[in-house]
């Protein structure tokens, strides 16, 4: 591995892969539809453009040697036309582009949403199979781009799929930044129990995760073909998790509850009159979101430990302390 395609690469982990690939002395080329002077200042090259243009990908994949391809639409919100445009078009797009370059290894960042019905997981392997009848356009679109990633792998092209679940630490532009924005107008409610145990990834194990598939299938190639649930070693009781957040920053802790019936009744609501009315904004609830923080989604780990030889580096507790530094330090510039 010399030279290294990273799609996404302006954003939250695909930024940190590419601080990591240039750490190792890799040449790093950047696909992203902005400027991204950050990367730049990194070291990295920056090629502008989209990966729904595959005129473009043919052109700028000469020359590489892996890829990883992160760029995706994430959320929970949009028309379907609008995701599958990017995580099925776009990734079709980087797999000819791969094809047609001689590119012999991908790293694809999937999403334990693939295998997300509505009901509990609880230490499910990667034998879960896919979901159906996603209730989210991302879960569906992400499931059919993993599909293509994996069945393209071959002797000479070996692909792998990392599916990291909720995705944290310093950087973070989604995850983190939403549960503060709605925890400091108090727009959080715990929905059911509240005794649901979730897997979360700090991102510097999801980073390590990565590079771990990139030299497996440079050498022994044992992860060719398959998908990888990554996460920190034991899932958190997500309530506790956020509340513990919270109390670091001074935020109010989430104490008020709606049954699971309330959220998803309301979520469904909400989902039909923002379909009606066209509005892009994305609902305070979704059928999807209701599942997602009432019910149980962790994953074993056993498949990555075995294959990739992962260990979470960074424990959950030095990551939340890691992270709420991050947060004080960029509200006080």
């Amino acid at each position: 591995m010399k030279n290294v395609i990273v799609t996404g690469g302006g954003g939250f982990i695909g930024k940190a892969i590419v601080r990591q690939l240039l750490n190792q002395g890799l040449t790093v080329t950047v696909i992203g539809r902005r400027k991204y002077p950050d990367v730049l200042a990194m070291g990295a090259k920056v090629a502008g453009g989209d990966i729904r243009d595959k005129s473009f990908l043919l052109k700028t994949f000469k020359n590489h040697d892996t890829v990883f391809h992160v760029a995706a639409k994430a959320g929970i919100w949009g028309s379907r036309e609008s995701y599958f445009s990017i995580n099925v078009t776009g990734t079709k797009n980087v797999l000819a582009a791969c094809r047609a370059n001689n590119i012999t290894r991908l790293i694809y960042t999937s999403t334990p949403s693939v295998v997300f019905a509505g009901s509990d997981l609880e230490g499910v392997d990667e034998t879960t199979p896919y979901a159906e009848n996603c209730l989210c356009p991302y879960a569906e679109t992400k499931i059919l781009a993993e599909k293509m990633v994996l069945n393209e792998n071959r002797d000479d092209f070996k692909t792998c799929a990392i599916r990291p679940h909720l995705v944290w630490g310093p950087g973070d532009t989604n995850l983190i930044p939403r549960l503060i924005s709605r925890g400091r107008r108090k727009q959080l409610r715990i929905v059911g129990q509240g005794d649901n145990l979730v897997a979360v990834s700090y991102i510097d194990n999801v980073v390590n995760a990565h590079l771990l598939a990139a030299a497996n299938l440079e050498q022994s190639a044992a992860c060719a073909g398959k998908a990888y649930f990554i996460a920190q070693d034991k899932p958190v009781n997500l309530w506790n998790w956020i509340n513990d957040l919270f109390s670091r920053l001074d935020i109010p802790r989430v104490e008020k509850k709606i049954s699971f019936k309330k959220a998803w009744l309301a979520g469904a609501l909400l989902e039909k009159i923002y379909g009606c009315l066209n509005w892009e904004r994305e609902p305070r609830m979704t059928r999807f979101l209701a599942e997602q923080l009432a019910k149980s989604h962790w994953f074993s780990l056993e498949s990555a430990k075995k294959d990739l030889g992962y260990t979470p580096r960074v424990s959950t507790l030095a990551g939340l302390e890691k992270t709420v530094k991050w947060i004080k330090e960029k509200q006080n510039v």
